[in-house]
């Protein structure tokens, strides 16, 4: 049976790992983990599957261009974004109704391709028959960063029906779902086909899908590409979860383990980089002593760290970014209070 078509989703600004990600250059784009962006790794890790529907940022086409290269695939540029819900609702919009949407942020990590192969082969079978599947990451922790699913009964062809979202919790939360199990981070990835996720839209959503189609039927061809229309800038902003997900009787939720990180905070990307001996990730020019468990992103200047412990430390061409590693989500609060041209 034919791979499913991955949809990209690249809209996403990447606030909280300010001042390396901006909204003219997002942490999709930057070499964060490796040498290459998250987003050419996401694209590489579905190359043996059909040819991707790529949903991104109007402002952000030079970089997809450039990131995709001599691929095949249909882009689609937002004007503004309007999250996921518009998001998926476009890429449905442009496939056949039985044709099998795999959604795919462009700025997560999975380490392990194989894993994530073999888990959307598993859960195609179920989607092919008109569930709506989230995967959702097994915990290793009582993680307060993310959305959790919590899985209900067995469902017939794999995976758990989705007994309900929920938003970040409170720690002590976090630590009674670990504890009790039947609880997943909830990833943002998706299988449908587009039929299922247009007919659930049609009843969940419909302003939403109305406007995403009056925004494909007056889209204009660019370099490739195809800018949604005007109409989308009324679309309601809206996550799919929100909008579907939470309202569908068809959810099915596949527990997943797979090296999966969303990247969506300085604390997250030391978890995944590359450490010395002392617990430091560095990228770029630093030097440190009597220093444990650091990150230092450097972009030119050289960075010197003595005697101090669990810091993430940025340094940009016009900012540089000092906190404790535990307080890295609080970075998104911060850019909130910056001017528009620093953000």
């Amino acid at each position: 049976m034919s791979k499913p078509i991955p949809v990209i989703m690249s809209g996403g600004s990447g606030t909280r790992l300010w001042p390396a990600s901006r909204a003219a250059t997002p942490k999709q784009f930057l070499p964060l983990v490796g040498a290459h962006s998250l987003f050419a790794e996401t694209l590489a890790r579905v190359a043996d599957y059909a040819p991707p529907i790529i949903v991104a940022n109007a402002g952000h086409h030079a970089l997809v261009r450039a990131a995709v290269g001599e691929r095949e695939a249909q882009v689609l540029l937002e004007p503004v974004g309007r999250n996921t819900a518009a998001t998926l609702a476009v890429a449905a919009l442009v496939a056949e109704a039985d044709e099998l949407l795999l959604a795919l942020p462009a700025d997560h990590l999975i380490a392990d391709k194989a894993a994530f192969d073999a888990l959307v082969a598993e859960a195609s079978p179920a989607a092919r028959d008109g569930a709506l599947v989230a995967f959702g990451i097994v915990p290793t922790s009582p993680e307060t960063g993310y959305g959790y699913i919590k899985s209900g009964a067995a469902h017939p062809q794999g995976g758990f029906a989705i007994a309900r979202f929920t938003e970040k919790p409170d720690r002590a939360r976090a630590e009674a779902w670990l504890a009790e199990g039947g609880h997943h981070w909830n990833s943002g990835m998706f299988l449908f086909t587009a039929g299922a996720m247009l007919a659930e839209m049609e009843r969940h959503c419909p302003d939403i899908l109305a406007g995403c189609r009056a925004a494909l039927a007056g889209a204009e061809a660019q370099d490739g590409a195809r800018v949604l229309g005007a109409d989308f800038e009324a679309v309601a902003a809206q996550p799919v979860d929100v909008a579907v997900m939470e309202k569908t009787e068809k959810g099915v939720v596949f527990p997943a383990d797979m090296g999966w990180s969303d990247v969506g905070s300085w604390e997250a990307l030391w978890e995944v980089a590359s450490r010395d001996a002392q617990g430091n990730a560095v990228r770029g020019n630093a030097v440190l002593a009597d220093a444990e468990g650091n990150l230092v992103h450097a972009d030119g200047r050289l960075v010197v760290l003595a005697g101090v412990h669990n810091l993430v430390v940025v340094e940009t061409a016009d900012a540089v970014l000092v906190m404790p590693r535990a307080e890295s989500q609080r970075v998104r609060d911060v850019v909130a209070e910056l001017d528009e041209d620093m953000r």
